[in-house]
């Protein structure tokens, strides 16, 4: 069974049914490793709706999590030898001493999995070896935080098996320990920038593990701080459209990297530690801009601070449109950070540009790429019942541009990791 997504003669990636993700997993496991598993855990990807690239400046973001999962079927071994395999990855079995898992040792998706558990022997936990296998409904490359769905599965999992007493249970769509989960979410940044030599920020991490159904997850990233926004799209007639552009995307390569790097420098140059500090200051941004511009590469840090600065303003203003109730008057703000982030921290792509114009021209309300860029997913905000019609026009715009047809999904905030 699947979650109910609209038929047409288009590509729909649609969510599995929990019960049979969990059977899919348990179905691999005892096909490479007999027998059952102890257990199935399972992890969301997210979506980001605004604040993009803000998390590494300590700025804020609102993620919800996907009803897109993770799943993870896990056994614990009595050594400490991880053993694993994915239905995703065509290589087989992969096997892993924890003596021998350090950074820089493991290799591919592997590195996910394995940093995990390194990550919480290096915080002092007692974990051991494991079996697990793993499928998954995120799609992968997408920028849907696939990698972050794939560490949170087997946080929650380790943490049960291994009794790290961090990620609490999950009661009625929320987790019951949201300090315990953070916790766990900052182990899995480490173990993706550590082991997996991936810049991520933490914003995904912290959605596929601290997420709330029905909605959205205010982060502040300069303390870990969460509010958790009422976001029920369907109750004011709306639907959010997930884009794939399945255009080539990965954070592992060095314009994320690069962009990391350019923030860094500038917060050096303007002497505070993170841009956040920038732009709680509105009266002194504007002086900081011009100090930057001064710099021999001012011009590109000018755009870049100026995208962060900016973004983390209309987070607040897309919060405060919900919290008035006002669900339709995010679109504009949705529409001037698809514009920062291509003009100002250059980080869209012709596929995104084509898919967020051809959804405003067929009736979003408003629209915009999500994730870190360079490829994977737009959103757009659109009248429920033109879904149809708005994925139509985008498949169309694609086909007219010589593109590789996209694949859709329609958002709706999940549960978290459990």
């Amino acid at each position: 069974m699947t979650h109910d997504q609209p038929t047409a003669e288009l590509a729909w990636t649609p969510a599995w049914d929990r019960a049979d993700g969990d059977e899919r997993a348990r179905t691999l496991f005892a096909a490479t490793f007999g027998d059952a598993p102890d257990g199935v855990w399972s992890a969301p990807g997210r979506v980001n709706l605004i604040g993009e690239h803000t998390d590494y400046n300590g700025g804020l973001a609102l993620p919800i999590a996907l009803p897109h999962r993770t799943y993870a079927a896990v056994r614990r071994r009595g050594d400490d030898v991880v053993r694993l395999v994915s239905a995703q990855e065509p290589s087989g079995v992969r096997e892993v001493r924890l003596a021998d898992a350090v950074p820089g040792a493991v290799e591919g998706w592997a590195a996910y999995v394995v940093g995990v558990a390194w990550a919480l022997r290096e915080a002092g936990h007692d974990v051991g070896g494991f079996d697990v296998a793993i499928d998954s409904c995120v799609p992968f490359g997408a920028g849907l935080s696939s990698s972050a769905a794939l560490e949170a599965s087997v946080a929650v999992a380790l943490d049960a098996l291994f009794a790290a007493g961090l990620a609490g249970d999950v009661v009625d769509g929320a987790a019951t320990d949201d300090a315990g989960r953070s916790t766990l979410a900052g182990l899995c940044v480490r173990a993706e920038n550590e082991m997996a030599g991936a810049p991520t920020g933490g914003m995904d991490q912290a959605a596929s593990l601290r997420a709330r159904a029905d909605h959205a997850l205010l982060l502040d990233c300069r303390d870990g701080r969460v509010r958790h926004v009422p976001f029920d799209l369907a109750a004011h007639g709306l639907a959010l459209l997930v884009v794939d552009t399945r255009a080539p995307h990965s954070h592992v390569d060095g314009e994320y990297a690069q962009r990391r790097a350019a923030c860094e420098r500038a917060a050096g140059l303007l002497g505070v530690g993170t841009l956040r500090e920038v732009a709680d200051d509105p009266r002194g941004s504007a002086d900081a801009l011009e100090r930057l511009a001064a710099a021999d590469d001012g011009a590109v840090l000018v755009r870049r601070v100026r995208h962060v600065v900016d973004e983390i303003a209309r987070v607040s203003a897309f919060v405060e449109r919900l919290d008035a109730g006002d669900v339709t008057g995010v679109g504009p703000v949705m529409d001037a950070s698809h514009a920062s982030l291509r003009d100002d921290y250059e980080v869209s792509c012709r596929e995104l540009d084509v898919a967020v114009d051809a959804a405003r021209a067929a009736g979003a309300l408003g629209a915009r790429m999500t994730g870190g860029g360079f490829g994977g997913s737009a959103i757009a905000l659109v009248p429920a019942g033109a879904v149809e019609d708005v994925a139509s026009a985008v498949a169309a715009a694609f086909a007219a541009a010589d593109l590789r047809a996209p694949a859709f999904a329609v958002a709706v905030a999940a549960p978290p990791a459990g």
